[in-house]
């Protein structure tokens, strides 16, 4: 099984850096990393089952969204290689936002994902996307 692990503190209070990803359809907080958001479909994007495409070629679907843990889980259902179905299967992400407790507080955010197939491969391609991705995030609420 493949998998990986990418983590970020973010100098936000919890709650604002939950609002920005929680919206599964919204990643305008990430411009330099997803260029265009195309939704599929009529679920709004905090509704289990919301589906986007992501720059022409990530499908991705909304498994899970739950508020009260700061947790979200996705799957990617298509995608280039090597993520494509054609080489891995069981694509499953998540995102979880805790607030920091010691210090000057802020926010730690958690993106892994784990799936089945073509493992070393797609966890280069995967952790340099969300490393870039908890970058923008970072960058775009950074206080």
């Amino acid at each position: 099984m493949g998998k990986t692990y990418q983590s970020v503190v973010v100098n936000a209070p919890a709650e604002t850096v939950w609002a920005k990803l929680r919206d599964f359809h919204d990643m305008s907080w990430a411009p330099d990393v997803v260029t265009n958001v195309d939704i599929v479909g009529d679920k709004k994007g905090d509704q289990p089952g919301a589906k986007r495409v992501l720059n022409g070629a990530f499908h991705e679907t909304l498994h899970a969204l739950d508020d009260d843990n700061r947790e979200l889980t996705y799957s990617i259902d298509e995608g280039p290689s090597p993520v494509s179905s054609n080489e891995v299967s069981s694509y499953e992400g998540h995102v979880r936002v805790r607030p920091v407790t010691e210090g000057d507080g802020g926010t730690f955010v958690e993106w892994y994902s784990s799936w089945t197939g073509n493992d070393e491969a797609a966890q280069e391609f995967c952790q340099g996307i969300y490393t870039a991705l908890l970058g923008q995030l970072k960058k775009a609420l950074d206080q």
